[in-house]
């Protein structure tokens, strides 16, 4: 890419497509590539800005590439349009938005070819004028995230800007990410996110993480031991909402847009197995790997990245406690992991953020190519850098758009059961992700499977979600569902709470095509080892590997697994991860050999299984 463009806004911004104002007339959604088409008419000519006579295009004129995915649109200018064309530019936004679940991002000043041309100051005004009625017509906020200078064979500096578009919140209906936090005992974790949530700086001894510590045992040795979750959320104009002016998570999500779910994870290796449960139960859309500045990469940190890319789960890395170290240590930190990054098992981009032009820049590529791997170096006791990764935090789009959300949340209601309580005055909660469909307070589901292949008949109570009620939970939400006064000793983490419609394929053997990643020895029949399917945490037998006695490491081949205290839930093409001791290995399953008893006998709450 032309270094030009580098320095004014990286890549083609990994938010996703759009047109100019010679194009949006034309644009029309649906042409099932994620791509708008785009057609250029009389009434499109008329609609184009007119260059200055002394204004001449060199062979030099850096170009942004083609637009690639929803939610970023090319805009080259919005000085007084007509009626006409403001309510088209209403409608269009408006379609943006929810195409890209409540954000949108314009580049004005940009030619819908991707050329950069610029505005002056005055156009300049007059478009972000305009771009803020829209907004406001829309029930939108404007947050303009950066502006640039273009050179070109012109006496009047021309800019272009990019300006994040996002949804006032209504309903309760904001955009929630998860992110999972992964990275060695001691490494800062649970210090930064209670930085990053409660809004106030670490005094170098943990008292951050104290808020965020669920065990005794845990503020005892100050490791984590379990899974906790934190909030960080952003308002509509981009502004952080979190404790330090919210009293309650309540608060929090009234007035935020968006909201960053921190997954906070165990590093130290004997809880190894709650962290991989962390990492295929809740569905982090993203993982955040902390590396301590003084230490490099030691412990678990290498295991983690693997995990995380062994699940196909887009990666950022955070170099934390900079404060403790030399500027030359924390750069022979940085050198390890590109190292790491680069190696052919790995086949990541690092990309060192180190300003905020950086973070908007590594927010977009990011989410536009996998391989993509942003490092940023901050502490949590200084400060340093921290806003940085908050402005990252704010700009990262959604992963999916809202067409694939729809799809979802037309099949059947499924419900993962990742947590079990008992609250008093409220009963048995059970809490989880909902997978597939909407869920209402008053639903009939079915939960199982049990030891014998059954479901049991329920009925949802209250909702909440981040620690607040909630009347409707969509597909891709977690929540916590109160179900009153059903007997808790039916319930298990594993289960699945689904549409009594639903004829869910339960087995006791089914057949995966695995890789093995680790073995000391021969991997053959009749071995045991811990495997994680989503939600599913169960010890099983390896009761034949087709076409081979036995495989050694880094070997390839269809195995039949049969599970060896219950039955479960599961779905072919689901992602599986097995574990025994130095063992692992990666896989997914291919075939399903259904139990038949079980089939649509459904017995109340009160029958026992």
């Amino acid at each position: 890419m032309d270094a030009r463009v580098s320095e004014l806004f990286g890549s083609a911004s990994g938010h996703g497509s759009g047109g100019s104002q010679g194009s949006t007339s034309n644009h029309k959604p649906g042409n099932g590539n994620g791509v708008v088409s785009k057609k250029t008419g009389a009434k499109n000519k008329k609609a184009r800005t007119r260059f200055p006579r002394n204004f001449k295009p060199s062979n030099n004129t850096p170009y942004l590439p083609p637009e690639v995915r929803l939610m970023l649109i090319y805009e080259l200018k919005l000085v007084n349009p007509t009626q006409n064309r403001f309510e088209h530019l209403a409608t269009q936004m408006k379609w943006r938005l929810q195409e890209g679940r409540g954000e949108a991002v314009y580049q004005i000043g940009v030619e819908d070819n991707g050329m950069l041309v610029g505005l002056s100051e005055e156009d300049m005004r007059a478009s972000l004028k305009t771009l803020h009625r829209l907004a406001e017509k829309v029930g939108a906020d404007i947050a303009v995230l950066r502006e640039r200078e273009v050179e070109y064979d012109s006496d009047v500096p021309r800019k272009i800007a990019e300006v994040l578009i996002r949804k006032v919140p209504d309903d309760q209906q904001f955009l929630d990410l998860r992110v999972a936090v992964l990275g060695n005992v001691d490494s800062g974790k649970s210090t930064l996110l209670g930085v990053l949530t409660q809004g106030e700086l670490d005094n170098g001894r943990g008292r951050a993480r104290l808020n965020l510590f669920r065990h005794l045992h845990e503020i005892q040795t100050g490791r984590t031991s379990s899974i906790s979750f934190e909030i960080l959320g952003f308002n509509s104009k981009g502004e952080v909402v979190n404790y330090s002016e919210s009293r309650t998570a309540e608060e929090i999500c009234e007035s935020a847009s968006k909201m960053i779910t921190f997954i906070d994870l165990a590093g130290h290796h004997k809880y190894l197995k709650t962290t991989i449960f962390g990492l295929t139960s809740y569905c982090p859309d993203f993982a955040m790997l902390v590396v301590s500045a003084n230490n490099g990469i030691a412990g678990t940190t290498r295991e983690h990245l693997g995990l995380a890319m062994a699940l196909k789960v887009p990666i950022f890395i955070v170099i934390s406690k900079v404060d403790l170290c030399t500027r030359a240590t924390v750069e022979r930190t940085v050198r390890q992991l590109e190292r790491v990054l680069k190696q052919p098992g790995c086949n990541k981009v690092p990309m060192v953020v180190g300003s905020t032009d950086d973070a908007v820049t590594a927010a977009q590529q990011f989410a536009q190519s996998p391989s993509i791997t942003p490092i940023f170096t901050l502490s949590s006791v200084t400060g340093e850098s921290l806003d940085i990764l908050k402005v990252f935090f704010n700009i990262i789009p959604p992963l999916s758009n809202s067409k694939e959300q729809e799809e979802l949340m037309q099949q059947l209601t499924e419900f993962q059961v990742d947590e079990i309580y008992t609250v008093p005055e409220v009963g048995t909660v059970v809490g989880g992700t909902l997978y597939s469909g909407i869920c209402r307070e008053g639903d009939h589901l079915v939960v199982g499977p049990t030891e014998l292949g059954q479901f049991h008949k329920l009925t949802v109570g209250s909702i909440q979600r981040n620690r607040s009620a909630c009347r409707v939970l969509r597909a891709g939400q977690a929540a916590t569902l109160a179900l009153g006064n059903f007997d808790r000793s039916l319930l298990r983490k594993g289960m699945v709470m689904v549409s009594p419609e639903m004829d869910p394929t339960i087995c006791w053997m089914f057949e995966a095509e695995i890789v093995l990643l680790f073995h000391a020895k021969t991997f053959h029949k009749g071995f045991q080892v811990t495997v994680h399917i989503g939600n599913v945490r169960q010890t099983a037998t390896v009761e034949a590997v087709y076409g081979k006695e036995e495989l050694r490491t880094g070997e390839k081949a269809v195995v039949l697994f049969k599970f060896i205290k219950h039955p479960e839930y599961l779905k072919v093409g689901a992602k599986l991860l097995f574990r025994e001791g130095v063992t692992k290995g990666i896989g997914h399953v291919t075939n399903l050999q259904p139990i038949s008893y079980h089939h649509q006998h459904f017995p109340g709450q009160d029958e026992k299984a």
